[in-house]
């Protein structure tokens, strides 16, 4: 794998931390600016709705421009977001640098995740979006309860200062180790094209799948801390351990998603979205025993991610003509599951069902899921696999080729290794 992208997952990681660990600092961010932690609480949704936005908007602004050039100018943003946020008087100022900064991490997202497709052979292009996403992922495991403490002990604002100072380092690595006219060389590309993959039925059925697979785990997430302490009786002090657990099964997940997607994605779908109705299901059922509940933790962000190197994979071969915009519509939908999802959450609480319900709002979110898949899984062997290459791509009236058969693992390393120079 060459060593770009594993930069590419640095840069994810320090923006990722930034984040998350807002959900640890609420209560003294509400206390310094002299609101209440709902109002705190919304600047987690800000950032979320300005990824929403962002990447599609950014993608489209960037498509003529150097990706190292887009990537630094987006880390550029993010640093000078996260420093007026650091110094920020007013907590609306700081929710408008969340929204801008959200913006910028999402045209990131975008670029990064096109960048590394674009950087290994095809029968490689999921390893290389699950080493991408293990940046988010440890950012769950080490960043976010780095900055919790960070932020308890010496302020919220240090913690800002730190994600500023880590992003910067990624910038500068961003410098060294990416070629400097990666996505520059060949014909321009022009929003037109781009936007001819969107008219394919599938990229959309795929977005939806990505959108279900992120929202039927992120909805049980978002509400592990009083889930945790109110039912399952775990200590409060105990919660960031258990939320880290959490993010080590994401690991886990990206890490066996990773090795299995290229060759077999929906294999690979139906495993992590049955895992997640499944476990989702057994957290409601053993909820009230703490033994259970924690353990359960572990394998349900384990189930959650595995399937984020195959949603990631499949857009790319179906609109694989359109990279740079097919993949930013991809964030966006990840960001639809991670919003919408602890909406449905939060109603179900609301509705006085209890936490619990959460994990029957993602067990449902779960088959749908699972239901996607399987159409998804039918026009394929209907109409035959889509892998097209940056420019390749198929047109719709077009008779697709047959399947390739995948490269075995150790011709896909070799090819990997001679790409990295």
């Amino acid at each position: 794998m060459p060593v770009a992208v594993y930069i590419l997952s640095l840069g994810i990681f320090a923006q990722g931390t930034s984040e998350f660990m807002l959900s640890g600092l609420l209560p003294t961010m509400a206390e310094d600016l002299g609101v209440s932690i709902p109002d705190a609480g919304l600047l987690i949704s800000a950032f979320a709705v300005g990824m929403l936005v962002g990447a599609p908007l950014l993608a489209v602004a960037t498509l003529r421009m150097p990706r190292r050039t887009a990537l630094v100018a987006f880390q550029a943003v993010f640093i000078a977001g996260h420093v007026v946020g650091a110094l920020s008087p007013s907590y609306e100022l700081l929710f408008a640098t969340r929204i801008v900064t959200a913006v910028a991490y999402a045209g990131f997202w975008a670029v990064a995740a096109v960048t590394a497709v674009s950087m290994v052979p095809v029968a490689s292009r999921a390893k290389a979006m699950s080493v991408v996403a293990t940046g988010l992922s440890l950012a769950t495991v080490l960043g976010v309860p780095a900055g919790t403490v960070l932020g308890q002990h010496a302020g919220w604002r240090a913690a800002f200062w730190a994600v500023a100072v880590l992003t910067a380092a990624s910038l500068v690595s961003v410098v060294l180790f990416l070629p400097g006219r990666l996505g520059a060389d060949g014909p321009a590309r022009t929003v037109r094209q781009e936007l001819v993959a969107f008219v394919r039925p599938r990229l959309w059925l795929s977005y939806g799948i990505t959108a279900l697979s992120v929202g039927g785990v992120i909805v049980s997430f978002s509400y592990l801390a009083p889930l945790l302490t109110e039912v399952s009786g775990v200590p409060e002090s105990w919660v960031p351990a258990v939320l880290s657990l959490y993010g080590v099964g994401a690991l886990v997940g990206l890490t066996i998603g990773g090795r299995t997607a290229d060759a077999r994605p929906f294999p690979t779908l139906f495993v992590g979205l049955g895992g997640v109705v499944a476990f989702s299901l057994a957290l409601w059922w053993a909820a009230g025993n703490t033994v259970l509940a924690v353990v359960l933790v572990f394998f349900l962000g384990l189930v959650g991610f595995v399937t984020n190197p195959a949603v990631q994979a499949r857009v790319f071969a179906i609109g694989g003509d359109a990279p740079t915009l097919v993949g930013a519509v991809n964030t966006s939908a990840f960001n639809v599951g991670i919003t919408v999802a602890p909406m449905l959450g939060g109603l179900a609480i609301d509705a006085g069902l209890g936490y619990r319900s959460v994990a029957w709002v993602g067990a449902a979110i779960g088959v749908a899921g699972l239901l996607a898949t399987a159409l998804a899984a039918a026009l394929e062997r209907r109409d035959g696999d889509a892998r097209p290459g940056p420019g390749q791509g198929p047109r719709e009236e077009e008779t697709p080729e047959p399947r390739p058969q995948p490269i075995p693992e150790d011709v896909a390393r070799v090819a990997s290794m001679t790409s990295n120079r």
